[in-house]
């Protein structure tokens, strides 16, 4: 082997350790950035708006989608260029944040859409109760 292959296999070596750092702290970050369970669990409130509004609020994902982005890319890269020794544990650290992240986001939007849907409800219910009053 020339010493230009050896330095070669080395710097390949050590791109790919880079590439498997980068992937890790990106889902490391996009892991932080998840909300807390107690944050969804907890509430102090003195109606469902409020209830649903700090739902909605302590389901703010942040820079977590961004995160996992840059982690699915580095992923990518590594994997095509055949850089990972064993790529099975990052692919399903991916899949795991993935499926918590579409998680948390699909909550927020349900609870954005009981937020609007609540007082429409309301008055509904208030007024069948109303009729059924007059009558």
């Amino acid at each position: 082997m020339s010493q230009s292959t050896l330095g070669d296999d080395e710097l390949f070596g050590e791109a790919a350790d880079e590439m498997r750092s980068d992937v890790e702290t990106h889902l490391g970050a996009a892991r932080a950035e998840l909300p807390a369970a107690d944050a969804v669990w907890d509430t102090e409130a003195d109606n469902i708006i409020g209830v649903l509004n700090g739902l909605g609020a302590a389901l703010d994902v942040g820079d977590a989608e961004d995160e996992l982005r840059q982690a699915k890319k580095w992923f990518s890269v590594g994997e095509r260029a055949d850089a990972f020794d064993d790529a099975a544990d990052l692919a399903a650290a991916i899949e795991d944040v993935e499926e918590t992240l579409t998680l948390v986001v699909d909550a927020g939007e349900q609870a954005n859409a009981l937020t609007s849907t609540m007082p429409e409800l309301r008055s509904a219910l208030q007024a069948a109760a109303d009729d059924e009053s007059e009558d």
